[in-house]
């Protein structure tokens, strides 16, 4: 008897833990397979469904945000905070820089002026060291000069006697050649220079000719076209720039709807797949309870035990 009351122990003892580890594994499961947020449902009981919410208006360009809405105002700015933000913290950074440039400044001028003051004092001490030098010969080439003054003044009165009478026949050449020459005659090709017809000469230059004038408003009309066709070509590119930003920003939006319909299709796939799984469960449960512990033990199992003295 004591025996099959062990045994007995046992085997309750086993089922226990049987049923505790069935119990641990369907807790397990519906923590990771069964969520509350993978119900379909779910969407209608989340407490934090206004927080993912997408808001009724997102930006200032927001296309939601039409007449008929009152989102959006005349005078209103939506990113006022975070601008102001940016702003704020851009002037910090603005300071920061200044401070750190003033201080490198004042190093540098430090630094500048140090090496200023000993590059002074060695040419300070250069200075003195040729005047020094140049006083001693200074002294040796007045004695010098003294001797060979004297021997370039009475060259120098014959020098100047010579000049004097060749000063005079140069002026009466000169008073002869300005008489029959084209400047007081006003000869128009005395303008030319001596390098050729473009090279004027200004104190002899008479004004331009028909000619000239005509060159150079053809000149004037030709930069002027070359000026409007830079234009039209600047206007061109600024066109394309414009074009190409259009495309781009469309092309953004039809791969954000794309994404957007890829992420739906994948939600019900998964909510599929959910709901298959949750129905082999349930018939999973079903075909335990029904067939395999369906045989359950009776009061009268256990009252045959104990009913003699052996």
């Amino acid at each position: 008897m004591k025996k099959n009351d062990k045994l007995m122990c046992l085997l309750e003892e086993r089922q226990k833990n049987e049923i505790k580890e069935m119990n641990r594994a369907l807790n397990e499961f519906q923590k990771n397979f069964q969520r509350p947020e993978t119900r379909r449902e779910f969407d209608l009981n989340d407490p934090q469904a206004l927080k993912k919410d997408r808001p009724a208006r997102v930006s200032d360009n927001d296309p939601r945000c039409t007449i008929s809405g009152m989102q959006k105002f005349m005078g209103e700015d939506l990113n006022y905070d975070q601008r102001m933000k940016f702003q704020k913290e851009q002037l910090r950074e603005w300071s920061l820089q200044q401070q750190k440039d003033w201080k490198n400044a004042l190093a540098d001028q430090k630094l500048a002026d140090d090496l200023y003051d000993k590059f002074r004092i060695e040419i300070d001490r250069k200075i003195m060291e040729e005047q020094r030098k140049e006083e001693e010969s200074r002294r040796a080439v007045c004695t010098a000069t003294k001797n060979f003054n004297r021997i370039q003044a009475a060259e120098l009165d014959h020098k100047n006697k010579l000049e004097k009478a060749q000063k005079i026949k140069d002026d009466m050449d000169e008073i002869t050649c300005l008489l029959r020459g084209d400047f007081l005659s006003e000869n128009p090709a005395q303008a030319i220079g001596p390098w050729g017809k473009h090279n004027v000469l200004v104190n002899r230059w008479k004004g331009m000719s028909q000619e000239q004038l005509m060159a150079i408003r053809e000149c004037q009309k030709e930069q002027a076209l070359e000026k409007q066709r830079v234009r039209e070509q600047e206007r061109r590119r600024d066109a394309e720039w414009d074009r190409q930003s259009l495309q781009a920003a469309r092309a953004q939006l039809l791969w954000e709807r794309h994404q957007q319909r890829q992420n739906q299709v994948q939600r019900r796939h998964l909510d599929a797949v959910n709901a298959a799984l949750s129905q082999e469960q349930t018939a999973k449960n079903i075909y335990l309870k029904e067939q395999e512990y369906s045989n359950i033990p009776t009061e009268e199992f256990y009252a045959q035990f104990n009913t003699t003295t052996r």
